[in-house]
């Protein structure tokens, strides 16, 4: 797989310039195929920390370029700019669909951070404006892009765990501290907290999730239910922590758990776990009619395969990491060959992974491998989870964003480097 950066030159608009955002700027400056044309934030810190990282960036890599890109604090100044091909959207939950939206109308592909949806009728129109304008959206929806995701991903297309039948997720990240100062730094999740009970960040568990299942590419989920526990660490934390916020009501319950059904039969369960004292973990699981993973333990059973524990009748996980090393995906072979030529960060690769395949598909004129309806179908698992959890766990039913479509879609017309539907060659 060719991953040498040599197509033609995209020149960029990026739109937020917060943490994320300047950590996706950094790398996309030292591609040596795309120019940053032009930076935006309402925040007038977040431009001035963006340009300086850009030069200090440039002088350790004793990059060439010398003009810093143009800066605004208005992105609709971005949008009407003639020296931009593409945009990025980095901004907040709350407004990264309306921009991406804009941008669209704009004539420009765009490429968008992930996070939670804010209601279904943003989801419905962030599909039908990629349809009329004829522009992409793609969710930069990292964990896809994951070397363990990918292997597993592997393994699932060539049949291993035979037909799947559930696969679980999760985002268990201790965040106490990043929400409770997000007033202070500035960060968007604070809010969401305080105010807002569901499953707040799903993507990045239900990305590679939907991959395996063929989800609107042949599968669909039906419906969803959720339920929250009580809401006690932020409190507990804040109470410690933050005096002037100690009191203050937290919403959204220390542990989130939504339940979803697909067409073809699977059920899928996601776990939100952010406010508790605990290690990070994605709680991947696949399990079919062969056998199963589990991410936790880094563990896997296949049926006629896994070794004994010495008793006949008894099954006993093995370690995955054998498995994961014979099915590693083509794409992480490539990139682990020349990783050392490329200016890599960002977990580990899968950030630069998923900013490619969108580059090479701006290039290319190409679909890129996740669109409008991932992103729609993905973020408002959020808002139907809000739903549920308000009508005790009823369940809710997912809006089909491809209008029937899901039916007969077949792989992603993709560039085959970046393909997540295809069996990888």
């Amino acid at each position: 797989m060719d991953l040498s950066m040599k197509g033609p030159t995209v020149r960029l608009g990026v739109i937020g310039c917060g943490l994320r955002g300047r950590d996706h700027l950094r790398r996309f400056d030292a591609m040596p195929d795309v120019e940053i044309a032009v930076v935006c934030d309402d925040f007038r810190p977040n431009l001035e920390k963006a340009l300086a990282e850009l030069r200090d960036g440039r002088k350790a890599l004793k990059s060439r370029r010398r003009r810093l890109p143009a800066a605004t604090e208005r992105y609709e100044e971005v949008l009407a700019r003639k020296d931009v091909d593409a945009v990025c959207v980095f901004t907040s939950w709350e407004t990264h669909m309306r921009i991406a939206m804009d941008a669209m109308l704009a004539g420009f592909p765009v490429s968008m951070e992930i996070g939670a949806g804010q209601a279904l009728e943003e989801c419905y129109e962030l599909c039908r404006t990629s349809e009329r304008s004829g522009k992409p959206v793609m969710p930069l929806e990292n964990c896809c892009y994951d070397r363990r995701e990918m292997a597993v991903l592997n393994m699932v297309k060539r049949g291993v765990f035979g037909e799947l039948v559930h696969c679980q997720g999760a985002y268990a990240h201790d965040l106490r501290d990043e929400i409770g100062l997000g007033d202070r730094t500035p960060h968007y999740r604070q809010p969401h907290f305080f105010l807002r009970n569901g499953e707040l960040y799903p993507t990045h568990e239900m990305g590679p999730i939907a991959k395996y299942l063929g989800i609107n590419r042949g599968n669909r989920i039906l419906t969803l239910c959720a339920m929250a526990s009580k809401a006690r660490g932020l409190g507990e934390w804040l109470a410690k922590n933050r005096p002037d916020l100690a009191g203050r009501a937290v919403a959204e319950g220390d542990v989130v758990t939504t339940l979803l059904k697909c067409a073809g039969g699977e059920t899928i369960v996601l776990s939100h776990d952010c406010t508790l004292p605990r290690p990070y973990s994605r709680g991947g699981r696949v399990q079919g009619t062969k056998g199963i993973w589990q991410e936790d333990g880094n563990l896997l059973f296949l049926e006629g395969a896994t070794k004994a524990d010495g008793n006949s009748w008894a099954h006993s996980f093995e370690s995955a990491a054998p498995y994961l090393a014979r099915y590693e995906h083509p794409l992480w072979k490539s990139y682990l060959e020349v990783e050392k030529d490329l200016v890599v960060g960002g977990h580990g690769g899968m950030d630069w992974m998923v900013e490619r395949a969108w580059i090479e598909s701006v290039q290319t004129g190409t679909e890129p491998p996740l669109d409008c309806y991932d992103a729609a179908t993905w973020m408002s698992i959020t808002v139907l989870s809000e739903q549920s959890i308000a009508m005790g766990g009823a369940p809710q039913a997912m809006p089909d964003y491809t209008r029937g479509a899901w039916l007969r879609r077949g792989p992603s017309a993709c560039l085959p480097t970046w393909t997540l539907d295809a069996i990888p060659s």
